[in-house]
């Protein structure tokens, strides 16, 4: 059996108002650890909304979320926001850096967060990191003198500076041109395969998507497809991701 670092159970979500919206309906799914997860669907089909719930940024209406044997839904809002911050990175389209801090500042907000300023061990971490992914000579730039590559693999190195066990990426390569959005992905498949993080992704790109180990289709806030990329190879995932049948079976 899998090792599984999430679990989800008939995860509903409805927005309520004037007129109530429910978005997800009986979403069971699981995150293998150290995968690479893709949710793909439709505009419109819930993928961002199941993303926030799976991230703990939005709290499910119903259903259970066992992140790496915590059950979720006994959480307070203030419990909930230290655990997100000890275990989960986060990467979006939008990279949401400050502006009136550096690159390296921006970098350890995180621990800032977490448990007031930095050690020195910390700041080197963060100067490894950097080192890593290739923007150490930006440490001292501030985020408008970036180009969007390195505004975004700042908001990776954000992402990683807490270790988190796992990283949740929101169209991340969507406001980027095309060889720098390749860059960020390949940086993103290395750190996945280096590191045992896991990463779960939102992407339109099914060309982006046949990189996961793992692909769910969302339908009108439904599960359609699940993929075993590596088991069924490529070819065959391509082919299953064009036709329009679906197959509501997620994997025990």
């Amino acid at each position: 059996m899998a090792d599984n670092i999430l679990k989800i159970r008939r995860l509903n979500k409805t927005y309520f108002g004037k007129v109530d919206t429910p978005v997800l309906f009986d979403i069971d799914l699981q995150i293998v650890r150290g995968s690479f997860t893709a949710l793909i669907g439709p505009s419109g089909s819930g993928k961002s909304t199941l993303l926030h719930c799976l991230g703990l940024l939005d709290p499910q209406t119903s259903g259970e979320i066992d992140f790496d044997g915590t059950m979720i839904t006994s959480q307070n809002v203030n419990a909930l926001a230290d655990f997100r911050n000890a275990n989960i990175g986060f990467i979006f389209q939008f990279h949401y850096l400050l502006p009136e801090y550096t690159a390296h500042e921006n970098i350890l907000l995180p621990c800032w967060i977490r448990g007031g300023k930095p050690s020195p061990e910390t700041e080197k971490e963060a100067l490894r990191i950097m080192e890593r992914i290739g923007i150490e000579n930006l440490k001292n730039k501030y985020i408008s003198e970036l180009s969007g590559g390195q505004q975004q693999r700042v908001s990776i190195a954000r992402a990683l500076i807490n270790k988190p066990k796992l990283i949740f990426a929101d169209e991340p390569t969507g406001n980027l041109d095309r060889e720098s959005g390749h860059a960020v992905l390949d940086l993103m498949a290395e750190i996945n395969h280096e590191s045992n993080i896991s990463l779960v992704m939102v992407t339109h790109d099914r060309e982006v998507a046949l990189r996961a180990d793992y692909i769910y289709e969302l339908v009108d806030g439904r599960i359609c497809k699940f993929l075993d990329v590596a088991k069924i190879g490529k070819t065959e995932s391509a082919k299953a991701m064009a036709e329009r049948t679906c197959a509501i079976e997620p994997p025990l």
